[in-house]
């Protein structure tokens, strides 16, 4: 048979993420490339206790449950917002999701029109792309610097093109590790607010900060926390995927209570309700007194603070001499500008071949203003298996070089 796919669905097929995801398969293959916290880090036996307590315990743990998500988990993160980040969201403003992608795209289902302008960072995460493209939306590329959103290009692309949509990440944007000032946050704010622009704030990878002397997202409101109603131009999203494990795959959109019910009905289309069973394992977790999640987060952050030190001081040898970069604050990733004439995408192909891969920075932007960058994941990879890695692209960027 001859199928016929729609238009927008070919750019899903042709993606590079899922030759990386392939290659990433085979053993001795090393990635740098993906959006993966340490497996090693994971609470095992926390998680091994709340499951065997949950399915023990609790029947109802694998019944189907209320499209908005497990109850008490919504609660639970009402009250931790409003303890540790000065939210005043009730449980009713927050819808649990199968992570921060289904609630990037149950938003843009129910929000965007093909033809749709759509603000995004430049460069900004592969996953915002692709549910944008996906819904045909027109995206328009946001220029910033190492303290967020340039409010004067923000503005002129607002009134050029009248946006519906501002999809940021003040908490470390992905790729670039850029946490916004709080002056870039009240003015963003404040320009969205004036010409009706919804922003979608990402704070998925908010609390993975290394201290080192300067700001962290503690000291930074949201831009959910910022609005005198909140939830009124922001719907905050994020999930428990970095912090806890991704195959929980339980993540929130909290906002506007209009746009929450939007949501909670697209969503009761495209899976009726993400894994009660999961979001029961991980309030049980949350609320044990065998589990501190603060504490688990201060290691969490500890040991990625000296994976991201060990990626720095490789970056320091001779191949990467004429590299630039800024060493982020938290986060997953390091941003990295290749030596002049040296394209990411051509690089890939060279490391691959030696066994290891990284993000092109074509993957992270709409045009070709990324192609000189590359992302690196520190998080995923073992202190070994990170050094190892870096040799091969070394060796790979050593290559390119001597030709040129």
């Amino acid at each position: 048979m001859q199928y016929s796919f729609a238009s927008r669905a070919q750019t899903l097929l042709s993606s590079p993420l899922r030759s990386i995801r392939e290659l990433a398969k085979r053993d001795s293959f090393i990635s740098l490339a993906e959006e993966l916290p340490a497996e090693e880090l994971f609470p095992l036996p926390s998680l091994a206790e709340a499951a065997s307590s949950v399915l023990h315990t609790d029947r109802h743990s694998l019944q189907y449950g209320e499209a908005e998500g497990y109850g008490p988990l919504r609660e639970w993160l009402s009250h931790d917002w409003s303890r540790c980040k000065h939210l005043n969201i009730s449980p009713e403003q927050i819808l649990l999701t199968t992570g921060t992608q289904q609630a990037l795209d149950l938003l843009v289902r129910v929000y965007v029109d093909p033809g749709d302008r759509v603000l995004v960072e430049n460069p900004t995460s592969p996953g915002v792309l692709q549910v944008l493209r996906l819904q045909g939306a027109h995206i328009v590329p946001v220029e910033g610097d190492y303290s967020g959103i340039l409010p004067d290009s923000l503005e002129s692309l607002i009134h050029a093109h009248r946006p519906k949509l501002l999809l940021a990440a003040p908490n470390f944007t992905n790729p670039t590790g850029v946490l916004w000032s709080l002056e870039r946050r009240k003015e963003v704010l404040r320009l969205c607010k004036a010409h009706h622009v919804l922003i979608v704030e990402d704070d998925s990878l908010g609390e993975l900060y290394f201290p080192q002397g300067g700001v962290s997202p503690t000291q930074l409101p949201s831009l959910i926390s910022l609005e005198e109603k909140q939830g009124d131009h922001v719907l905050y999203v994020g999930s428990f995927s970095k912090t806890v494990a991704p195959a929980l795959r339980t993540g929130w959109a909290a906002g506007n209570r209009k746009i929450i019910e939007m949501m909670t009905a697209v969503k009761q289309m495209a899976d009726w309700q993400s894994s009660l069973l999961n979001q029961r394992l991980l309030h049980h977790l949350l609320e044990s007194k065998h589990f501190n999640y603060d504490e688990h987060i201060v290691m969490l952050n500890r040991e990625y603070g000296t994976r991201l030190k060990l990626m720095v001081e490789l970056l320091k040898r001779n191949a990467w001499k004429d590299a630039t970069y800024k060493v982020p604050s938290g986060g997953m990733f390091l941003w990295v500008k290749l030596p002049s004439g040296l394209h990411g995408d051509a690089l890939l192909k060279g490391s691959v071949l030696k066994g290891v891969s990284f993000l092109p920075g074509s993957m992270c932007s709409p045009g070709d203003e990324a192609d000189e960058c590359i992302r690196l994941n520190f998080t995923h990879p073992g202190r070994d298996e990170l050094l190892l890695g870096m040799n091969l692209i070394s060796e790979a960027v050593m290559e390119f070089t001597a030709r040129s």
